[in-house]
Parts: C-alpha cells; sequence; structure tokens
C-alpha cells in the first residue's frame, strides 16, 4: 500500500467524530469522510466535509468536496469549477482548494482551525 493510499485509510477513520476543541468558545470540529468511486469530480475517491463549528452549530469553516463551486470566472470568461473548495467563514461561498492528499488536508485544516481559534480568542477579550 502507498503512503498516500494509507493516508486516505486514516483520514476515512475519522468519519463521524466531533472534537470539543476550545470549551470557552465553544469550539467543535466534525469529520465527515466516505469512500466513493473516483470520478472527474472526486479523483481521490473520498467524498469529505471537515469542519469548525461554533456553540450554536453553525459552521465557521470547512474543507470540502461535497458540491462545486464556480471562481474565476470575468466578463466573457467562463468560471471554473471544482469539487475540493473551503470556506474561510460563515458567508465564504468556497474558493479553490489544492487536494493533494489525504494527509494535507489534515494539516491544512488544523492549521484553519488555529488561525480561526486565536482570531476568536482575540475579539473575545
Amino acid at each position: 500500500m502507498s503512503k498516500e493510499d494509507k493516508l486516505i485509510e486514516n483520514l476515512l477513520e475519522l468519519d463521524g467524530i466531533r472534537y470539543v476543541i476550545d470549551e470557552h468558545l465553544g469550539l467543535w470540529v466534525k469529520f465527515e469522510v466516505k469512500r466513493v468511486s473516483s470520478s472527474k469530480d472526486r479523483p481521490h475517491g473520498i467524498r469529505y466535509s471537515l469542519s469548525l463549528h461554533d456553540r450554536s452549530n453553525n459552521r465557521i469553516m470547512g474543507f470540502d468536496n461535497a458540491h462545486a463551486i464556480e471562481y474565476g470566472g470575468k466578463k466573457h470568461v467562463a468560471p471554473k469549477r471544482t469539487h475540493d473548495h473551503w470556506h474561510s467563514d460563515e458567508s465564504d461561498k468556497g474558493r479553490p482548494y489544492a487536494y493533494i492528499d489525504a494527509g494535507r488536508l489534515i494539516e491544512d485544516f488544523w492549521k484553519e482551525v488555529e488561525i480561526k481559534t486565536k482570531q476568536l480568542e482575540g475579539s473575545n477579550k
């Protein structure tokens, strides 16, 4: 089994897990990861949603490939579409995410969780 395959298996094991990461701020993360047939939209063979939520259960940041987003369109230029994307906050419609492998996805997710947590800690002082 290749290194990448092992990382995907580790990511799949996170499916359904929820962690409270900051009780004071009421922040928690949720992992939804399913194996799917590889396709043009999901060439990695997984459907994923890794998200950070507040105490009211609102998603405040997340990475997913659950739906396509359009980006880069301009006057007379059709937008591109991608399924791999992330939402930087609750109002972000999504921005492209360059999926490399499952390990990098997990790493990038936790980096953004840390950034968002620090921002929220600063606004609650």
